[in-house]
């Protein structure tokens, strides 16, 4: 029933974001380092629940795409920031509406009561 209602959620998103040209962690990644500012890749990972090799990937497609950028640590040499472009910006501000439409739809079957009860027993299994 969970890979049904990812399935449905999934369907849902890529008619909602056929043309932004992301994928659903690709989305999540660039609002977390919008909300973020300037943010690690190694906590970038974690806030979004992805493992280091894929966030990686996310990474690279979103900065080739020029939607996020890499600036050097001005405390660790060592350490890369990630923060987003004034291209990243103005698509999160465009499709935004289009996620919470997303997160409606997906959740329409269910009364609000329904919808915050299956959204705090979802928020136990991360």
């Amino acid at each position: 029933m969970i890979r049904r209602a990812h399935q449905r959620a999934s369907a849902i998103f890529n008619r909602h974001f056929a043309g932004s040209g992301l994928s659903p962690v690709q989305f999540a990644t660039l609002v977390k380092v919008r909300d973020e500012g300037r943010v690690s890749q190694n906590l970038l990972g974690r806030l979004v629940n992805i493992d280091p090799a894929t966030i990686m990937g996310i990474i690279q497609r979103l900065s080739d795409r020029q939607l996020i950028r890499r600036l050097p640590d001005p405390t660790d040499r060592r350490r890369t920031l990630l923060s987003i472009t004034s291209t990243g910006l103005k698509l999160v501000e465009d499709i935004q509406a289009a996620g919470h439409a997303v997160t409606a739809e997906t959740l329409e079957p269910l009364d609000p009561d329904e919808q915050r009860l299956f959204l705090s027993l979802l928020a136990k299994l991360q």
